[in-house]
């Protein structure tokens, strides 16, 4: 049965035109929540929805979601990819592509539970692929630029589909909604990962619909943020040029993509990305020392475009760390705290508190210094 989502036309006209949705505006508003363990032990969803849910406050209902890593190990080779259509016409669509590019291992509904809190679903489908000996295009990428190529090919040439994730033994679940209906409605309970981040959404400036919804993902990468990427404009472009095509229409999607780029293909390290996204003032590089001073001048007039202007917040993961980071100024709230093995990461830390009420650490990282939790295998 079909049951296709709202566009965004309809969005804008529902929520964005509204005055009572004008009065309720609060820029400072989207919740982070994130906890990794070192050593690679599985935790229950539960533990992400009832730390995002102390947040409740921090959204409005347009926007909650969540990524687990360790979801899937019996099918930990195999590329899952999560689409959300409009229909059953755009599902078909897209499997078109994914058949023609990959072999699919297994195909079916994600399941879902009937929730109060969330309405007019669009069709949400999953594909656990592997990529082609004989592949039709692209022969000479690598095995992950030929995955991202055909979630380029999907997202915008099919209208009304969208491959939403797209790693391997990990997965995202979103939509519209708060965070704690979101994770009942995809019986996130019911799954248990090494890494689980999660996001209640605010939007601000751009439309509160199902694609929108955090975290944004590209292979293993995934992000969830607070606060707006001013610099969006010239970021896309940057992206544009490196065949990174923006189709979501959320400010964070660029740093999925960033990410990618970055860390992936040009080789920097996650301390070094967090640089390109949270550089130092000019001014304080004037006061390094020769080298470092060098350094950071190359990394700044190199990836200028990469910058994120504007204030953030955000955590992001590639299934091998957990990382958080605010900008320069941290102008967006995050915590930190460790208990154990487990290493959680919040905009509150009430949230933390919620689920290890008695952290071993808990302090404040400094503007654009990022967190960086390793696992260990």
């Amino acid at each position: 049965m079909n049951n296709p989502c709202l566009s965004i036309t309809e969005y804008k006209r529902k929520i964005f035109a509204t005055k009572e949705y004008l009065r309720e505006k609060d820029i400072s508003g989207c919740g982070l929540f994130g906890v990794i363990h070192r050593h690679k032990k599985t935790l229950p969803g539960n533990v992400a929805i009832d730390a995002i849910a102390v947040q409740h406050d921090r959204g409005n209902g347009l926007g909650g979601g969540f990524a687990a890593y360790g979801i899937y190990p019996e099918l930990a080779d195999k590329y899952a990819l999560h689409l959300m259509c409009d229909d059953q016409a755009a599902l078909e669509r897209a499997e078109d592509i994914i058949r023609k590019y990959f072999v699919i291992h297994l195909s079916e509904p994600i399941p879902v539970r009937k929730t109060l809190g969330v309405i007019n679903p669009p069709v949400l489908w999953r594909f656990f692929v592997q990529v082609r000996i004989d592949r039709p295009a692209w022969v000479h990428l690598s095995e992950n630029d030929y995955v991202v190529s055909v979630v380029m090919l999907v997202n915008k040439k099919v209208p009304g589909a969208y491959i939403f994730s797209s790693g391997k033994n990990m997965g995202a679940f979103k939509g519209v909604g708060f965070p704690e209906d979101i994770g009942e409605f995809f019986r996130l309970d019911e799954y248990k990962g090494y890494i689980w981040t999660a996001h209640n959404r605010f939007p601000t400036n751009t439309p509160g619909w199902w694609g929108g919804a955090h975290p944004f993902t590209l292979l293993d990468w995934s992000i969830v943020h607070n606060g707006e990427i001013s610099s969006y404009g010239i970021n896309k472009r940057y992206l544009c040029q490196h065949d990174y095509e923006c189709t979501l229409m959320t400010d964070t999607e660029v740093v999925a993509y960033l990410l990618d780029l970055l860390i992936r293909k040009h080789g920097l390290s996650k301390k070094m990305a967090s640089k390109v996204f949270a550089p130092p003032f000019w001014d304080e590089i004037e006061r390094m020392d020769e080298e470092e001073k060098a350094a950071y001048t190359a990394l700044r007039m190199v990836y200028g475009s990469a910058l994120l202007n504007g204030p953030f917040a955000i955590l992001y993961s590639d299934g091998k760390s957990l990382t958080g980071l605010n900008d320069r100024i941290k102008l967006r709230p995050l915590i930190v705290a460790e208990k154990d093995e487990l290493v959680y990461m919040a905009s509150e830390d009430c949230s933390i508190r919620s689920v290890c009420p008695d952290p071993d650490k808990l302090w404040a990282p400094k503007a654009g210094e990022p967190v960086i939790v390793e696992v260990e295998e």
